[in-house]
């Protein structure tokens, strides 16, 4: 999941060498969390959040093929 992440993100900012992107396990909850450059938030999270609603809505589909919950947080 975290590749996943990684690779949208790389392809979507400016500044791809400032993209971290970190997994915790928190119980049954993978949580990943996002980093990117402070003018690059913007394209991460799109017009009205549609990038990032697309990329937590991947995410919700590879979680139920592996039986897992996820949660994108950006920072």
């Amino acid at each position: 999941m975290k590749e996943l992440v990684e690779y949208i993100a790389k392809s979507i900012v400016s500044v791809p060498d400032d993209v971290k992107v970190t997994e915790e396990a928190d119980g049954d909850i993978v949580v990943v969390k996002l980093e990117v450059a402070a003018d690059d938030k913007g394209r991460v999270i799109g017009r009205q959040g549609r990038v990032a609603e697309a990329m937590r809505t991947l995410l919700r589909v590879m979680a139920t093929k592996e039986g897992t919950r996820v949660r994108l947080e950006i920072v």
